[in-house]
């Protein structure tokens, strides 16, 4: 392999990741660490055991050997289907990019955007009712440090809706806990929004910065781990986690959910909901780019599903639609009689 090969390769993953997707896409730097992690995940399996990632090229690189990559994160790394859809939405990207700057892998570029994502088999979406909510806030141990502030984590969690990246992303110059009591959140491609927060959700985050010692007039992180680093989405994850394990022995229905910090952002949609809240507002609360993305909460309740077949009349058989064509063997005679 030459080594022109190899450093066009290089140069096209350096030019991907600092220029074309921060300066030209504008990708936030968490969309940039995504992709820039599902393409070492690929050049270190298109390197195999030598590990030799430095002297891969372009024609180390074909349809096959992507579509093995991808069955290999499947069934050798246990991803689930929406993450191998991640990691070939990535390369996806990379080739997009290719393909315009390096016009002589066109072909190439083609093939691989020609790859489809694979199908996912959808679940019901978890979430916890208000009770739920209220028994695992009451199982946390509030005597200690940890416990106030995964106290104060989870109230905030639920009061915003926010996703995980956005609420370890909060800085203490984001708060305003005086009132109007907000928080600032910094959503999906660096969109800003403000929530409205409760009062008390305000008097827990002035304790929490109280006892942590943050100063409140500047950009610091305010839920951090116990080295003094900022929380990670997989922090957040074990702190859930951990308090709804403690609450399942109290609450047992809560041993069959799959929750997640998404989850969270779940419960408070439906709490809107059933509090009465319109879609559309509800989708601004929660930052969607579009209120459809919403809709999906307006099918998840039991209970409003229940409230809505109260109100309905069961038909009547003795009003129904004429079948009569059902019966007859000519139904093209039917058809013509219309």
């Amino acid at each position: 392999m030459s080594k022109k090969t190899s450093d066009q390769l290089a140069t096209a993953l350096r030019g991907f990741l600092t220029g074309y997707l921060p300066k030209l896409k504008g990708a936030s730097p968490h969309t940039i660490h995504s992709y820039r992690d599902s393409l070492k995940l690929l050049l270190s399996y298109l390197a195999g055991g030598n590990g030799r990632v430095d002297t891969l090229g372009f024609e180390d690189i074909d349809v096959p050997k992507i579509l093995s990559f991808l069955d290999h994160l499947e069934t050798e790394r246990s991803n689930s289907v929406g993450t191998r859809n991640i990691r070939l939405a990535a390369v996806h990207s990379f080739f997009r990019y290719v393909a315009s700057a390096f016009p002589e892998h066109l072909p190439l570029a083609q093939q691989i955007l020609n790859l489809p994502f694979k199908r996912m088999h959808t679940r019901p979406v978890e979430y916890l009712e208000a009770t739920e909510l209220t028994t695992v806030l009451e199982h946390i141990n509030q005597s200690k440090p940890d416990g106030r502030r995964d106290y104060a984590l989870l109230v905030l969690m639920f009061n915003t809706g926010a996703r995980v990246q956005e609420i370890v992303d909060i800085k203490a110059t984001d708060l305003r806990l005086s009132a109007p009591f907000s928080v600032r959140i910094f959503g999906k491609g660096r969109k800003q929004r403000i929530c409205p927060i409760w009062a008390k959700t305000a008097n827990l985050l002035r304790e929490h910065a109280e006892q942590r010692g943050i100063d409140l007039s500047k950009p610091v992180s305010v839920f951090t781990n116990h080295l003094g680093s900022p929380l990670t989405r997989f922090g957040v994850r074990y702190i859930l986690e951990k308090h709804v394990r403690n609450a399942a022995e109290k609450h047992p229905a809560l041993r069959s959910k799959r929750l997640h910090p998404h989850s969270m952002r779940h419960s408070t949609a439906v709490y809107l909901l059933k509090s009465g809240v319109d879609l559309a507002s509800i989708a601004n609360w929660l930052g969607h780019a579009s209120p459809n993305t919403t809709n999906k909460y307006a099918t998840l309740d039991l209970e409003m599903k229940r409230e809505v077949i109260a109100k309905a009349t069961p038909p009547d058989p003795q009003n129904a639609p004429d079948s009569s064509w059902n019966k007859d063997p000519d139904i093209l005679a039917w058809l013509e009689s219309l």
